[in-house]
């Protein structure tokens, strides 16, 4: 099977999987919690073939298979990348961070970069990992990953103190696999998805390999526990609360108690040269191609909202309203450009594997800060009116609904009911619990701003950008730095 349906990803999710919502161990298949959540990752898998010509592509059995699986060799194959990229971000508009293109195309990049496994490690584990990949695509399984190292006490290193008992480790290895004891944070999707891929993300030093592990499982396996935060869904019609009712991917922090990972499913065990290159060699390049197009997705529908609001109260012509929209304009125009220069300039990273150009990677510094501008100026543009928002039921009610007609109207000719919608869906986005949640994802999904503007300082020093000091004193005939240091 490949390119399920909705009815075929809910089938999948009938198995014995330990998941825990408050004090409670649930059935997420019957639980009421679950069901909008579900039902919202369910109509993904519909999408894709509603959208077939776009997202779809022949797989290596003949099949059709997710374009996210594609190992991309050329421009050519950026570019097709980008079409159904951009369209599954659509499906949401950009508002579902972990639909599983994502760790879809992580995946593929990892395989990609066989040149890595051959240079520092033993051929096996790609060869597993290759393997791995053609059964995620016959099944078009569900991915989500866990990587984030369980650090609880920020004053001692990532493994030591308390943390060294906490994260994830090999606690044994035996004929059958290795066992994993510990906690991960934060699978998004990690309740509702098939199966865990956990995966190397910030470099481990010598001394630490029991931690440099790699490996997938499914999310039924004994021993793994998800431990889910508050439901942020809502049941109330998609009208009244359009992301609330649909989108809460659910977040889970994640433990493994002794859980046996058989060895045809272990990619990486203990080899920090392989562990601390591998994400170095694929993240920006090939992962932000997916990320940086739903991230503008979601740019350009949170542009086209605030302009809505702007209509709906008649001050869409005042300078300090347009300027707070010629903002948000411009985010979306840097995100397209930067991400169209990065895909013409893609190339050959390594062993054939063909990525967008690194410079995508200032989206990655950039974007968590525009997110967290866009619901500023709605909340700035909204003000009361995203509170006096009656629900689209109010409207039919014969004795509340002419009143409401006559006492909530718009600017502009926009209609009651309009403006309802419009300000209710300002609310969704940006004043919600899921919208609340959606911007903290925005701002930590790829990692703290502040490392990610340190590790693209140190490329820079790495690759000797720019010179541009010197190149002064040396155009005016002055003498070099090193040649000052010398007097």
């Amino acid at each position: 099977m490949t390119a399920r349906t909705g009815a075929d990803y809910k089938a999948g999710l009938a198995d014995s999987r330990e998941v825990w919502l408050g004090d409670e161990k649930i059935d997420i298949t019957t639980h009421p919690a679950m069901a909008r959540s579900i039902d919202g990752m369910a109509a993904y898998f519909d999408y894709q073939h509603a959208h077939a010509s776009d997202v779809l592509m022949d797989g290596p059995d003949g099949q059709q298979m997710n374009v996210s699986h594609m190992l991309p060799k050329s421009c050519e194959d950026i570019q097709r990348r980008h079409v159904a990229f951009d369209r599954l971000a659509r499906y949401s508009v950009g508002m579902l961070g972990r639909t599983p293109d994502y760790v879809n195309v992580v995946l593929a990049g990892h395989v990609a970069r066989k040149d890595i496994f051959e240079t520092y490690g033993d051929p096996i584990f790609h060869e597993r990992l290759a393997a791995y990949q053609q059964e995620v695509i016959r099944g078009d399984l569900a991915l989500t990953h866990t990587i984030v190292h369980a650090a609880i006490d920020k004053s001692a290193g990532e493994f030591e103190g308390v943390n060294e008992d906490l994260t994830l480790r090999v606690v044994e290895r035996n004929d059958k696999g290795v066992v994993v004891r510990g906690a991960k944070m934060l699978a998004t999707l990690g309740p509702i998805a098939d199966e865990l891929y956990v995966y190397p993300a910030t470099p481990i030093k010598p001394g630490d390999e029991q931690y440099a592990i790699s490996f997938a499982i499914p999310v039924s396996t004994p021993g793994v526990i998800s431990v889910c935060r508050d439901p942020y869904n809502v049941d109330m019609d998609v009208a009244d609360r359009p992301f609330s009712a649909r989108f809460d991917e659910q977040d889970a922090v994640v433990i493994f108690e002794d859980v046996l990972v058989p060895w045809d499913r272990v990619f990486l065990d203990g080899n920090l040269d392989v562990y601390n290159r591998i994400n170095s060699g694929t993240a920006t390049g090939n992962t932000q191609q997916q990320t940086a197009i739903r991230a503008s997705v979601k740019m350009e529908f949170a542009y086209d909202l605030c302009v809505q609001m702007a209509k709906a109260t008649g001050t869409d012509s005042k300078p300090d309203v347009a300027a707070m929209l010629g903002e948000l304009y411009s985010y979306l125009r840097i995100a397209r450009a930067v991400v169209h220069s990065a895909e013409v300039n893609s190339s050959d990273w390594g062993g054939g594997a063909w990525f967008c150009h690194d410079d995508i990677s200032s989206l990655r510094t950039m974007m968590p800060l525009w997110m967290a501008r866009v619901t500023d100026i709605i909340k700035s543009l909204g003000s009361h009116n995203l509170l006096a928002t009656p629900t689209q039921a109010a409207f039919d009610h014969p004795c509340l609904g002419p009143i409401i007609q006559r006492y909530l109207p718009a600017a502009n000719g926009i209609s009651p009911r309009e403006r309802a919608r419009i300000f209710r869906t300002a609310w969704d986005f940006a004043g919600s619990a899921l919208g609340s949640r959606n911007e903290l994802y925005e701002r930590f999904y790829l990692g703290s701003v502040g490392r990610a503007r340190g590790l693209d300082h140190r490329k820079a020093q790495a690759k000797g950008e720019t010179g541009a000091f010197e190149e002064l004193f040396r155009e005016a005939g002055l003498p070099s730095s090193e040649q000052l240091r010398q007097k």
